[in-house]
C-alpha cells in the first residue's frame, strides 16, 4: 500500500481552531485500524502546513502540545514559514 492509499483516523479534537482572529485547522490523526502514536499537524488560513516531528501517545497530548505552542508562541507563529517541522 502506498502512502497515497493509506487511511486515517482523525481524533475528535481535530477542527477549526481560532485564536486573535486567526484561523488555523488542527489535525491530529493516526494510521487507520492501528494504535500507533498520533501526529499533529496545523494547516493555515493559506493552505501552508506546520508538522510535529515528534508522534504522541494520545490525541490529548497532542492536542495539549497544540495549546501550549499557541499559548507560548502565539497563534500567529504558524503564518510565520511556509512549511516547518516543530519537535
Amino acid at each position: 500500500m502506498t502512502e497515497s492509499d493509506q487511511q486515517y483516523e482523525f481524533s475528535e479534537l481535530s477542527g477549526e481552531f481560532v485564536d486573535d482572529d486567526v484561523t488555523v485547522i488542527l489535525r491530529i490523526y493516526r494510521p487507520a485500524d492501528t494504535n500507533l502514536d498520533w501526529m499533529l499537524e496545523v494547516l493555515d488560513e493559506e493552505g501552508n502546513t506546520t508538522v510535529w516531528d515528534d508522534t504522541f501517545d494520545t490525541d490529548r497530548d497532542a492536542f495539549e502540545e497544540f495549546l501550549a505552542t499557541v499559548q507560548r508562541d502565539g497563534i500567529r507563529s504558524f503564518l510565520d514559514e511556509p512549511v516547518h517541522k516543530l519537535h
